[in-house]
C-alpha cells in the first residue's frame, strides 16, 4: 500500500506586509502634517506677513495669547519678532515641500536650493528666538532652557544634514534633515499637542494648574517626543522584526490621530478666531 501523502494548503500571504504596514503609517502622518502645516502656513501669511512688512506691528494684538508680540518703543525686540515670523513661514513652506518625494526623486536640483533655504531660515529663525528668549521675553528657567536646546539641536542637526549632503552621504543626510525639521518646528508640535489635552483636560474636570504644568513639560516634549519617535521609526524600519515594525505602525498611526485632533483643535480654537478679528 502506498502511504497517503498529505498537501499543506497554500498559506495565504499577509495582506499587508511589516514593510508596507510601516510605508503606510508613515504616508499616514506625513499627510497629516502637509495638511497641518499648510495651515500653520496660511495663518502665517494672513495675520503676520501684511502687519510686518507694513511696519503695523500693533496689528499683533489681536493675537491676545502673545506675549508680548510687540512693546512699544522696543524696535531691537519687535524686528527680531517679525524676522522670527516671517522666517518661520519660509521654514513651514521649505520644510513641508521637503517632505515631498516627488520633489526630491525628480527634481534634485530644486530639491538641494530648498534644503539649503530652509536650513538657512531655520538657523535664523533660531538666533531670532534666542534673542528674544534671553534679552526680551523671560518666561522662567525651565522655558528659556527648552527652547535653548531645541535652538541648539537645529544648530547641530541642521550642520550635519548639510555636511552629509556634501559628502554624499544621502542616507545618513536624509535622517539628519528630518531631525533638523522635526526640531525646527517645535513651535507647531507646541501648538498640535495642546488641544486633545486640553480636551482630555476638560472631560476629566482637571485642574487649571494641570494645563500650566503641561506647559512646562510640553516646553520639552514639543520637539523631544517627535524626535524619540523618529528614532524608534528608524529602529523598526531599518532593523526591526514583524512585529516591531507592525507594532510601530500601530502606535504611530495612533499619534497621527492625536495630531489630526490637533491640528484641527488648532485651527478652529485658534488660527480661524484671530483671522477672524483681521
Amino acid at each position: 500500500m502506498t502511504a497517503a501523502v498529505s498537501i499543506d494548503p497554500p498559506r495565504s500571504k499577509p495582506r499587508l506586509t511589516p514593510k508596507a504596514a510601516l510605508e503606510a503609517a508613515a504616508k499616514f502622518w506625513w499627510g497629516a502634517a502637509f495638511i497641518g502645516q499648510l495651515l500653520f502656513l496660511y495663518y502665517i501669511l494672513a495675520f503676520y506677513f501684511p502687519s510686518t512688512l507694513t511696519g503695523n506691528f500693533k496689528l499683533w494684538a489681536l493675537n491676545t495669547s502673545l506675549f508680548k508680540g510687540y512693546v512699544p518703543g522696543d524696535t531691537p525686540g519687535n524686528l527680531a519678532f517679525g524676522a522670527h515670523v516671517l522666517l518661520a513661514g519660509v521654514v513651514t513652506f521649505a520644510g513641508t515641500l521637503q517632505l515631498v518625494p516627488q520633489i526630491r526623486a525628480r527634481a534634485p536640483a530644486v530639491h538641494r536650493w530648498i534644503g539649503r533655504a530652509f536650513l538657512v531660515t531655520a538657523i535664523g529663525g533660531s538666533l531670532a528666538g534666542l534673542y528674544m528668549t534671553w534679552a526680551r521675553l523671560p518666561q522662567g528657567l525651565l522655558g528659556e532652557i527648552a527652547i535653548s536646546i531645541d535652538a541648539a539641536m537645529i544648530f547641530v542637526f541642521g550642520g550635519l544634514a548639510w555636511r552629509t549632503a556634501l559628502t554624499r552621504d544621502f542616507a545618513s543626510h536624509r535622517r539628519w534633515a528630518l531631525r533638523a525639521f522635526l526640531a525646527a518646528n517645535a513651535v507647531w508640535f507646541m501648538r498640535v499637542g495642546f488641544a486633545p489635552v486640553g480636551i482630555l483636560f476638560k472631560v476629566i474636570h482637571a485642574p487649571h494648574g494641570w494645563m500650566s504644568t503641561f506647559y512646562q513639560v510640553w516646553s520639552f516634549g514639543s520637539y523631544l517626543l517627535p524626535l524619540a519617535i523618529l528614532e524608534l521609526y528608524f529602529r523598526a524600519k531599518e532593523r526591526g522584526g514583524d512585529g516591531a515594525r507592525y507594532a510601530m505602525a500601530g502606535g504611530l498611526s495612533i499619534l497621527t490621530l492625536l495630531m489630526s485632533v490637533g491640528i484641527v483643535g488648532t485651527w478652529f480654537g485658534f488660527f480661524a478666531p484671530i483671522l477672524d478679528k483681521l
